[in-house]
C-alpha cells in the first residue's frame, strides 16, 4: 500500500465551538444522561464544580469533528479507502467544561502506518483561557473496499 492515508506526521487541524447551556440540555436529551451535575443547577452548585458541567462525551464530539476535518483533508489529497475511527486511547478529562466556554479541539497526526493504513493522532481540547480540558490519542483507519 503506497501512501494510503495521504497524511504526514505534523498535519494538524482545529475545530472551534462554544458550548451553551442549551447545548448541554440537548446533549442530555440525545444521550439519555440526565445526571444532575449536568442538568440541575441547584444540585450542581453543591458540587466541587459550583455549576453544571458539560458531559465528557459531548466534549469528545468536538474531537470527532476535528478528526473528520483531517479525514476530509486525506480524501482531498486522494487517499485510498474510507477513513473511519478505530478508537481512542488514554483519554483524560483534566478540567471541566461549563456553559459559555469557547472550545478549540486540536488534532495532530503523530504516527502514520501505511500498512495497514492507520494514523495515530494526539488531540487536545482547550477552553478560551487555554486550559486543557481533554487530551488523548485517536486512531484513524483507512478501510479498503
Amino acid at each position: 500500500m503506497d501512501n494510503v492515508t495521504r497524511l504526514t506526521i505534523g498535519d494538524q487541524v482545529e475545530f472551534h465551538r462554544a458550548i451553551s447551556a442549551a447545548d448541554i440540555a440537548r446533549f442530555a436529551e440525545l444521550s439519555g444522561d440526565h445526571d444532575p451535575v449536568h442538568v440541575d443547577e441547584d444540585f450542581a452548585r453543591t458540587t466541587a464544580f459550583g455549576r453544571c458541567i458539560a458531559h465528557g462525551a459531548h466534549v469528545m464530539a468536538l474531537v470527532s469533528a476535528a478528526s473528520s476535518l483531517m479525514s476530509r483533508r486525506a480524501v482531498e489529497r486522494g487517499c485510498a479507502g474510507t477513513p473511519v475511527s478505530a478508537g481512542y486511547d488514554r483519554i483524560r478529562f483534566t478540567y471541566p467544561v461549563f456553559a459559555g466556554d469557547a472550545l478549540t479541539a486540536r488534532y495532530s497526526v503523530e504516527e502514520v502506518e501505511e500498512s495497514p493504513g492507520r494514523t495515530r493522532s494526539r488531540f487536545e481540547v482547550l477552553n478560551q483561557d487555554g486550559r486543557l480540558c481533554v487530551t488523548g490519542t485517536h486512531i484513524l483507519r483507512w478501510v479498503q473496499g
